[in-house]
């Protein structure tokens, strides 16, 4: 049975937290949390105030990722100066 007790520490570690998840991505925690309720984002609630992310889910949410894979980029647009999370990542 050790072997699951492993396969469940492990599985802990790709869960990250609001502040982890920020400080990845380099945004607000603010930003992760908007993301999340907007739908954005897959989080999962544990409770009203305890939520966490799954990073390879919220990158795939985020850019299209598949296994490693990135999509092509977006074709510029008029004038917009903000970045997009495919330009932080």
């Amino acid at each position: 049975m050790p072997d699951e007790n492993h396969k469940t520490a492990d599985a802990r570690h790709d869960f990250l937290t609001a502040r982890q998840l920020a400080a990845y991505l380099q945004v607000s925690e603010t930003t992760v949390r908007r993301l999340a309720r907007e739908g954005r984002i897959p989080a999962v609630r544990l409770t009203p105030r305890l939520i966490r992310f799954h990073l390879p889910a919220v990158l795939e949410a985020l850019d299209g990722r598949k296994h490693g894979k990135r999509r092509a980029p977006a074709p510029p647009e008029e004038d917009d100066a903000q970045l997009s999370f495919e330009d932080l990542l």
